[in-house]
């Protein structure tokens, strides 16, 4: 029946489950428990030290996870589409459908309905729009970033600033150099050029307090790592004192100063929806 001829060039994981899968081919089973391949593999790649590659059929990290748009929707329609076996077959929990640059949608929507997040059509485009953005800089995109691109997408303050670009130049005993651009809800956009600050985040603090006319102290600034890696997201977390009132405001990016000016503008948007400011006194356009 050809068995012999290809178990030469075949794991016993690949046996098992080619008997397992093509009873109707074979007619013949290895009494072989399949659903503890998996942990045995890690077992044994634990103890010589040998570390099963990812491609590695059946028990291989990507033997069950899926990228490609197409190929996520086809599995969250119908799993044998794309995947002759089940991933609990071999001791998987379930198969990995992988965020990246080609995840599409419905990879995104069923994630975010696996992590507890109910999202409305609206909400989901905003998410998914922010979702690319970040997946072009980053190889993977791992179930904390998502999450705090969620909860900063579906917060229900109104963004009457949003940052559309900086730059800053800033050097040992210099002191820090700061372009800012940001749009206010009516489409208008205004730019300021400044040199202030003890440090870069102070200086992109003092731009966005000359844009939008609003000045504040600061209470409380703390900046952590949502998730791993040199290109994991970042979260920061402000606190500021207005009127004797605090405000709080957070941001989230790859870069860490991105993240401060979007979470010090949460709060500058916090302040002003509820203190119903229409228009806030701006610097004029740099130039």
């Amino acid at each position: 029946n050809g068995i012999g001829e290809r178990a030469g060039n075949c794991a016993l994981e690949e046996i098992v489950m080619a008997l397992r899968v093509r009873q109707d081919v074979f007619h013949a089973d290895t009494g072989v428990v399949s659903q503890r391949l998996v942990p045995t593999s890690r077992l044994v790649a634990g103890i010589t030290g040998m570390v099963v590659q990812r491609n590695k059929a059946i028990v291989g990290q990507n033997a069950f996870a899926h990228e490609a748009g197409i190929h996520q929707d086809g599995i969250l329609k119908e799993p044998r589409t794309y995947e002759i076996m089940r991933p609990e077959d071999v001791g998987f929990s379930r198969s990995d459908l992988v965020l990246g640059k080609h995840s599409g949608r419905a990879a995104l929507a069923a994630r975010a309905k696996a992590l507890g997040y109910e999202l409305t059509p609206e909400q989901l485009d905003r998410v998914f729009q922010e979702f690319k953005i970040l997946a072009d800089k980053k190889k993977e995109v791992y179930d904390g970033d998502l999450a705090a691109l969620i909860e900063q997408q579906t917060r229900v303050v109104p963004d009457t600033w949003t940052l559309e670009s900086y730059s800053l130049t800033v050097g040992t005993q210099r002191v820090p150099e700061v372009t800012m651009t940001l749009r206010r809800a009516d489409n208008e956009v205004r730019t300021v050029t400044l040199s202030a600050g003890d440090g870069p985040v102070d200086a992109v603090f003092l731009a966005i307090e000359k844009l939008t006319g609003i000045s504040v102290a600061c209470r409380d600034f703390r900046v952590h790592s949502v998730t791993v890696g040199k290109d994991a997201l970042g979260e920061v977390q402000v606190q500021v004192e207005y009127n004797g009132d605090i405000y709080r405001g957070r941001g989230v990016s790859t870069d860490s100063l991105e993240a401060s000016a979007k979470a010090f503008l949460n709060a500058i948007n916090r302040i002003l929806a509820k203190n119903h400011q229409p228009k806030a006194t701006a610097a004029k356009p740099a130039g």
